[in-house]
Formats: structure tokens, C-alpha cells, sequence
């Protein structure tokens, strides 16, 4: 016996069966005939085997209990308003100090109930940097159509101020598919278009994870994104294969851990609103 088990391999030869089987039915001299050892063997391992798998060589459950970090207690936000922990970045006019123009003056856009785009000031950024984070943006395209492809509609928002996930009027607009709305831009389609008709509210759930660099400035790990676009996942953890770029390949260059968040001005008065942040 091993361990208070008897060893299946040993178990092989009629006189050890034997034994074996008086052993199981607890001590009950039984002899059994020779035409039966082959199924007596077949059923002591089986049964060796069962007590095996149940013993798990004496593991008990607490042996994989984790205790070694306590979940902190968030509460959710009802709808989409923002859980307890996390960073809001427009929910009204009184937010736009949060915001700076990409050219590092006071933001030009029309900042009410929502955030509009004003073709005449460049886009804007968060004063504030972020690396991995969970991000709820709520957009509309003007109601109003005007143009086609690319000119309906068109905005973007900048992960780290170099990650776009585009923002597009996509709903019966025909663009290149790297470039219609929830596209990774010029790198990933949207997996389908959830798009809803121009002039109705959206909303995108981002999960984003930073890129990191080594101290030669090589890439270390790539970015990835998740995006759900109006409850519809259309961004399935997709790695980034570098910053967009407009003309040519993407391809990473190293920055810091964490920069600001931008919107993009492209000519078009595309409004957000309901703009808030997790970091994780």
C-alpha cells in the first residue's frame, strides 16, 4: 500500500487481486474463481481510481482559497452615470476646466448640457493623463446631414492622444470599413455597424490597456482594446499595432505611461456628453 492506497500497478497479479478484493469488502473471506480475476481487476482500479480522484492526494478546499487581496467595494452607477470610483470628466458645463485646447489654450468648444465640436478651435484633451482605463463616452453626429464618406459627421477619440477609436456618421454612409465609426483607425474594422441614425445619442464602453516600453525605448507589450459600441461588442481585445497614422503603417515610438485623452476637431459639430473614466 502507498499512502493508504493500494498501488494499481501492483495489481496485476491474481494472488494480489485476490487480496485486493478482501480488502475492499472489508475483510469478508471471499475467494473468487479464476474466470472472474480479469473483472475483478478491472473493477478494483476503477475503484482505486475513484478514491484517488475524491482524496486528490490529500489536498483539502482551503488549499486554493486566495485571500491575498480584498475586492474594494465600487457602486454602480444606475444606467450609464458613472460608478463610485470613477473620474468624471463632462457631465455638464462645469466641467470644461477639465479640458485644454491641443494647442494649450482654453478650449473653443460650445459647453452645455453637451460638449460640441467648433470647427473654428482645434480639439481638446483632458488636463489630467491616464494609462489602462475603463472609458464611457456618449456622442451624436449633427442631425442635420451634410456630406458623405469621411465628411458626415467625423470626430475621433484619442486614447493617450494616439490611439483613435474613430467617431463617424456610419449609419447608411459608405466609407472605407477602417474608417467608418467603432473602427480601430486604419487598423481594425468594426467586427459589425451598430450604428444609429445621425442626430441620436451613442455610446461607446472602452476597455483600454496602455502599451509599456523598456528603458531603451523598445516595446515591451503592445496596446489592446476592447470596444462595445450602443451594448453591441464590436472590438474584441484587438492589440494596437501602433500609434494612427493617417498616411503609412502605424508603428510605435515609446512615451510615457500615462498621457491625457483627446477629442478630435473635424470639421464637423459632433457633440459628447456623459464622459467618465476608470482607471485600472
Amino acid at each position: 500500500m502507498i499512502n493508504g492506497f493500494i498501488d494499481v500497478q501492483i495489481a496485476s497479479s491474481p494472488n494480489i487481486i485476490k487480496k485486493c478484493y478482501l480488502y475492499l469488502i472489508s475483510n469478508t473471506v471471499i475467494i473468487p474463481q479464476q474466470k472472474h480475476l480479469t473483472v475483478m481487476k478491472h473493477f478494483i482500479v476503477l475503484s482505486l481510481t475513484s478514491l484517488l480522484f475524491l482524496n486528490s492526494y490529500g489536498q483539502k478546499p482551503e488549499d486554493t482559497e486566495d485571500w491575498s487581496r480584498k475586492p474594494e467595494v465600487v457602486t454602480p452607477g444606475k444606467g450609464d452615470l458613472p460608478p463610485s470610483d470613477a473620474i468624471v470628466l463632462y457631465s455638464g458645463p462645469e466641467d470644461l476646466e477639465k479640458w485644454i485646447g491641443e494647442d494649450g489654450e482654453e478650449p473653443g468648444w460650445v459647453a452645455d448640457q453637451a460638449l460640441t465640436v467648433n470647427p473654428e478651435s482645434p480639439g481638446i484633451k483632458t488636463k489630467q493623463s491616464f494609462g489602462d482605463v475603463q472609458l464611457h463616452v456618449e456622442w451624436r453626429s449633427p442631425k442635420v446631414v451634410e456630406g458623405e464618406g469621411q465628411g458626415r459627421g467625423n470626430s475621433g477619440i484619442f486614447l493617450m492622444g494616439k490611439y483613435e477609436l474613430q467617431v463617424l456618421d456610419s449609419y447608411n454612409n459608405e466609407t472605407y470599413y477602417n474608417g467608418q465609426a467603432g473602427s480601430i483607425y486604419k487598423q481594425y474594422i468594426p467586427l459589425v455597424n451598430a450604428s444609429l441614425p445621425p442626430g441620436t445619442w451613442q455610446k461607446y464602453d472602452i476597455i483600454f490597456t496602455a502599451p509599456h516600453f523598456n528603458g531603451d525605448g523598445s516595446l515591451d507589450s503592445p496596446a489592446y482594446i476592447t470596444v462595445i459600441h450602443n451594448g453591441v461588442l464590436i472590438q474584441n481585445h484587438v492589440e494596437l499595432k501602433g500609434a494612427t497614422e493617417y498616411i503609412g503603417k502605424p508603428e510605435y515610438k515609446s512615451h510615457a505611461e500615462k498621457l491625457p485623452l483627446m477629442l478630435q476637431q473635424h470639421r464637423n459639430p459632433v457633440s459628447y456628453r456623459n464622459i467618465w473614466i476608470r482607471e485600472l
